[in-house]
């Protein structure tokens, strides 16, 4: 089973399309594999894997961690949502910019995105699941989120009145994340 990666507007944030093997049964295909990862550059290891469930409208993010640096691979195993990522790395060429991709239960796809970035996801079906595979293991004290919509990012949702937690209400501006020290340990090298 193979596995085929395209690079993004920000060339470090893959799609992974996987071989689906699809017959009157059902359907079967290969989410990781170490040798084909290996092979596209992307990690071999990922620590956590994490599954939420959210409806339409709701927009989770943007979340991220610097200690330890935390990449996210990315799916939607029920139902549709708008993913996107933001590159936060301060000595990054495309520092600020966003790429978004709508993956599906249908199509299967999944987002590769480095430490370094900031994601986050709309649900556009009445319901989502969203997995993710972690380089990293969630640390409370190394995370913080970029406003969803910060007007220097500029992302266009496709929700324009979303439900949020109190803690993506209160996120930070890009900016004042980039003025703080934390920061400083994000770097375009961070995996």
């Amino acid at each position: 089973m193979k596995v085929t990666a395209r690079r993004l507007a920000i060339p470090d944030v893959m799609l992974l399309e996987h071989q689906v093997f699809e017959d009157e049964r059902g359907f079967f295909m290969e989410v990781y594999r170490q040798d084909h990862f290996r092979e596209l550059g992307l990690p071999e290891l990922f620590v956590q894997a994490n599954h939420s469930r959210s409806a339409r409208n709701v927009v989770r993010g943007l979340h991220f961690q610097w200690d330890p640096p935390m990449g996210k691979l990315m799916r939607v195993t029920e139902g549709a949502a708008f993913v996107v990522a933001v590159d936060i790395r301060p000595d990054s060429p495309t520092l600020g910019r966003w790429v978004a991709e709508t993956l599906s239960a249908e199509n299967r796809l999944q987002m590769w995105a480095p430490a370094g970035f900031a994601r986050g996801f709309c649900v556009l079906s009445d319901f989502a699941g969203v997995q993710y595979m972690c380089t990293a293991v969630y640390n409370a004290a190394g995370e913080s989120g970029i406003a969803w919509n910060d007007p220097d990012v500029g992302i266009a949702w496709p929700a324009a009145n979303p439900l949020l937690s109190k803690k993506d209400a209160a996120a930070q501006s890009l900016r004042a994340w980039l003025a703080g020290e934390s920061s400083k340990n994000l770097s375009v090298n961070a995996r």
